[in-house]
């Protein structure tokens, strides 16, 4: 099943052409990968998926419904695509416990109040967290620990679909390889859809299903991961092959405490 299809995205900031008549799909309980360096078009394209930008053209399906990108995003519909971000530190207040910021979440997810003690519990014990973090403050949270929050608070309204943007990148690499771990646990339990977006084709390689290749706001390359890494079509996603073996892995079978 197509859970998002975007169709012929246009998007332009005064003389800039960041997104140039992009299509991609997303497939249920899958991951798609998106690729590019910074410029490329990745965060426009994100923001367009989550309903924060309204592109100059284009469309949007998410779970098989046209989305009118000139309004908000139905309620549901934001329910169903949450966002993990690049920085969770810089996205929870840091005047509020995590559990004032779950709190928060759920009251605009229009989560029942008596419904949200348990909801916090359960979303905590998903990422391996028990409800001692609850009482936490962002600065006693090291930087895994924040990103297993934010994938925490994302879980919240139990998405069918998270958009990961850049998720990982801030981190160490053992920290990252747990991080990735707890991504990959929950596909596979809660068959959610992801959406993966990074600059690093490593990580990409290692999280995806299928690749979608950014430059420059167009798409170059599209397909399963295994065929596009075998043999590349396009010069550019060659040169991310290149630097790929510059940076090793992502050492997923690594144990470290975050």
């Amino acid at each position: 099943m197509t859970i998002i299809e975007v169709a012929h995205l246009t998007q332009r900031f005064g003389a800039t052409l960041a997104l140039d008549d992009v299509s991609l799909m997303a497939h249920e309980g899958r991951t798609l990968g998106i690729v590019g360096e910074s410029g490329s078009g990745k965060s426009t394209l994100v923001r367009a998926v989550l309903g924060l930008q309204r592109p100059d053209s284009g469309t949007l399906h998410v779970l098989g419904r046209p989305v009118d990108m000139g309004r908000r995003m139905p309620r549901d519909l934001r329910r169903a695509v949450q966002l993990v971000p690049q920085d969770p530190k810089h996205t929870l207040n840091p005047a509020r416990t995590v559990r004032s910021s779950l709190w928060f979440h759920m009251a605009a997810q229009g989560i029942p109040r008596s419904e949200r003690q348990s909801r916090a519990a359960d979303v905590l014990a998903m990422v391996a967290l028990t409800p001692e973090y609850l009482h936490a403050y962002p600065n006693e949270l090291s930087g895994g620990l924040a990103q297993r929050i934010a994938i925490a608070r994302a879980l919240l309204g139990d998405p069918k679909i998270l958009v990961c943007d850049e998720a990982v990148s801030a981190l160490d690499k053992g920290v990252q390889a747990q991080v990735l771990n707890v991504l990959s646990d929950l596909q596979r339990e809660r068959r959610l859809s992801i959406v993966f977006v990074s600059h690093d084709l490593a990580v990409v390689e290692h999280m995806s299903d299928e690749i979608t290749v950014l430059r420059s706001g167009r798409v170059v390359e599209s397909g399963p991961t295994t065929d596009i890494l075998r043999d590349p079509a396009d010069p550019y996603t060659a040169e991310l092959l290149a630097a790929r073996h510059a940076t090793s892995r992502p050492e997923t079978e690594q144990s470290c405490v975050l």
